[in-house]
């Protein structure tokens, strides 16, 4: 009896402390600011791709993070401290905008817009607010003089 106490209390300990960290990783991402939440697909289905047929993988919920001329993509679910992905400014391709479809609507937020994207030759998608769409299309149209920047 005592040992399964003991065990009990080893694996609340175990938990809060899984949390904890958590959400202390979300809040020093958080840190340096300019940071939204952002669902990310990659690959992404083709457009003309046959039902069924699509080799785009489901959506993973993350928060985005402006970084100079990139942006850094964390899942959220996640320990690491590094990103699981880097878009740099240059090499996102805007293709279109659109509003989720079918299962989509469940696996975003209720706010979520869907922007097509092309970066470095990967169709992705990703996933977010009007508000931070808005954010990020204006961080894409401010590149500096001389760099390419197609936006739908």
């Amino acid at each position: 009896m005592v040992l399964a106490l003991v065990l009990l209390g080893c694996l609340v300990v175990l938990l809060a402390v899984g949390l904890f960290a958590f959400g202390l990783r979300r809040r020093l991402i958080q840190r340096a600011g300019g940071t939204f939440d952002c669902s990310l697909r990659m690959p992404a289905p083709e457009p003309a791709a046959p039902p069924g047929e699509e080799d785009g993988k489901g959506w993973a919920y993350g928060v985005a993070r402006y970084s100079g001329d990139s942006i850094e993509w964390f899942r959220v679910f996640s320990y690491a401290m590094r990103p699981k992905r880097v878009l740099s400014r240059d090499g996102i391709e805007v293709l279109q905008r659109r509003a989720p479809e079918g299962e989509e609507e469940l696996a975003l937020l209720s706010d979520a817009v869907v922007l097509a994207c092309r970066h470095r030759g990967v169709r992705l998608e990703l996933a977010m607010s009007d508000d931070a769409l808005t954010g990020f299309l204006a961080w894409l149209e401010a590149a500096p003089p001389g760099q390419r920047v197609n936006v739908a």
